[in-house]
């Protein structure tokens, strides 16, 4: 990423990562699950027959409690009788006509799809049973104007099982810190266009993920949630909090609308063009092997915030698109999480052991998700640093096609020749651009026939070291401490793929 920093220098104000929306989701496990639910009903001695009447008293107090907070804070509940109405220009309209500075803002009454339960006869076993199904049912959404999120909701589902999802944005969270901080910034809908101080922005971003996130949650549930009160009877046990979508955003902020446009589509074009599978896949952190049987694709297409370039590895995604004109937003969204890894601890056998293990929805692996979103991020701003280069290609391609001494001497590269083309492509190859290659990797790729014979085998490896050497001796790769991997350094990131672009360039093309 510090390479595409340094590269537009001139044009950047600044970078700033962090949250843009998240979604959380909140379940009462308790009820969630068809024994859950049996073992609540049995508790309350509720018999099946009485299932409907027990669910419908349960609706009827959410719904009073929804009345309630709305007449104590003397805002409106409002029924919307159409799906295809704008939730976000109702509130806006609320605000409009009834301004509130802090609290609530209004509650919104909506009917929408659910997951829900119903009782049906089992004809084989002669009896009643508990059974999931989908339905339709009333969802309050409150929207609040909080001092610390600003406008946020949450939506309280008004059947069982008071499933409760809650929308925050970081980016307005960030807004108000900084206010308190007194640093200077334009905002422009959900984005900064500039800051004054973006090291210290950066640093209050960061601490979004480090906030009692359980706490807050909790608190904002029993505000709505009449049965998670300290007298309700019966009383649910708190919500388990996940993260169902947290997209994590990369801004890039230009000087102006015009610096931007001057890159921004040579950048998409290279997206689209230069970005096969296999490199999306470990933008993602994925390996591309013959164990991934999912689809990978990549779109271009023009919205409002801007023309956006999206590469979506099965569930999760990332993308790239100009906000606001002069803000470039690299984000990723994570869908499933489960595709990747975390340490943590485990119980096998009974007993606890650590290690790499499926990363969990809950909050509990939200900075494990922060991390691999913003390397992601990363990982894409650096390969996209080779795009926009105004430098001559020969200027490139002669700083290696003089020998070197370091301190012995290593020969002069030929760029575009095909045995040097071949090295280039091995070493820039989309699955050794998470962890870099290695020797074994460059002789696969090079000389994938040679295994079979142990003296070829040798033979290869030591041509592969050389290779290896030539290329670091002209400051093309460098190791990583403690290992045998080998990455490209910026230079060599501008000489190899420079050196490929040339080579696969149409001749018709360089006589017009």
């Amino acid at each position: 990423m510090e390479g595409f920093l340094q590269r537009h220098a001139s044009r950047i104000r600044g970078s700033l990562a962090g949250f843009d929306r998240v979604w959380f989701g909140g379940v009462l496990r308790s009820i969630s699950s068809v024994p859950g639910l049996d073992w609540f009903m049995g508790n309350q001695r509720v018999g099946f027959k009485d299932f409907r009447w027990f669910v419908e008293k349960f609706s009827a107090g959410i719904k009073k409690r929804a009345q309630q907070i709305a007449q104590r804070a003397g805002r409106p509940l409002q029924f919307v009788p159409s799906g295809k109405a704008s939730k976000e220009a109702l509130v806006r309209k609320l605000l409009e006509e009834k301004p509130v500075k802090e609290g609530l803002i209004g509650v919104l009454s909506w009917v929408e799809a659910c997951k829900t339960f119903t009782v049906r006869r089992d004809r084989e076993k002669r009896q009643l049973r508990l059974v999931p199904r989908a339905a339709t049912c009333r969802h309050l959404y409150f929207y609040f104007l909080d001092r610390d999120f600003g406008r946020m909701h949450i939506r309280l589902q008004s059947w069982l099982p008071l499933s409760m999802p809650a929308c925050v944005n970081g980016r307005e969270w960030l807004a108000r810190q900084m206010r308190r901080e007194r640093i200077a910034f334009p905002q422009k809908d959900n984005c900064f266009t500039q800051v004054a101080d973006v090291p210290r922005a950066q640093a209050l971003m960061d601490r979004l993920v480090t906030l009692p996130w359980a706490e807050l949650l909790n608190r904002w549930a029993q505000a709505v949630n009449p049965r998670l009160a300290a007298g309700a009877r019966p009383r649910l046990r708190s919500y388990y909090w996940t993260v169902r979508q947290g997209e994590y955003a990369t801004d890039v902020m230009f000087r102006n609308a015009e610096a931007l446009a001057e890159v921004y589509p040579a950048l998409c074009r290279h997206a689209l063009e230069q970005f096969p599978s296999p490199q999306v896949l470990r933008f993602l952190g994925r390996r591309p092997n013959t164990r991934f049987n999912g689809e990978v694709c990549s779109t271009h297409e023009r919205r409002i915030e801007g023309v956006c370039v999206k590469h979506r590895v099965e569930e999760n995604s990332i993308k790239m698109y100009d906000k606001q004109g002069s803000v470039l937003r690299v984000e990723t969204t994570l869908n499933n999480p489960s595709r990747f890894r975390v340490y943590r601890g485990v119980r096998r056998k009974g007993r606890k052991v650590k290690g790499w293990y499926p990363l969990r929805k809950g909050i509990v692996d939200l900075r494990r998700r922060v991390e691999l979103s913003r390397s992601a991020n990363a990982r894409y701003l650096s390969a996209l640093a080779v795009v926009g280069e105004s430098r001559p290609v020969h200027r490139l391609l002669d700083s290696v096609s003089e020998p070197v001494k370091t301190p012995r001497r290593y020969r002069p590269l030929r760029p575009i020749s095909r045995q040097e083309s071949c090295l280039f492509a091995a070493v820039l190859r989309g699955e050794f651009h998470l962890q870099g290659v290695r020797n074994r990797d460059l002789r696969a790729t090079l000389s994938p026939s040679v295994d079979n014979d142990p003296a070829q085998r040798r033979q290869a490896a030591a041509h592969a070291t050389r290779q290896l050497r030539l290329l670091r001796a002209h400051g093309l790769i460098y190791r990583v401490g403690r290992t045998y991997y080998y990455r490209p350094t910026q230079k060599g990131q501008l000489v190899m793929n420079a050196a490929l672009k040339f080579r696969q360039t149409d001749l018709a093309l360089l006589a017009a």
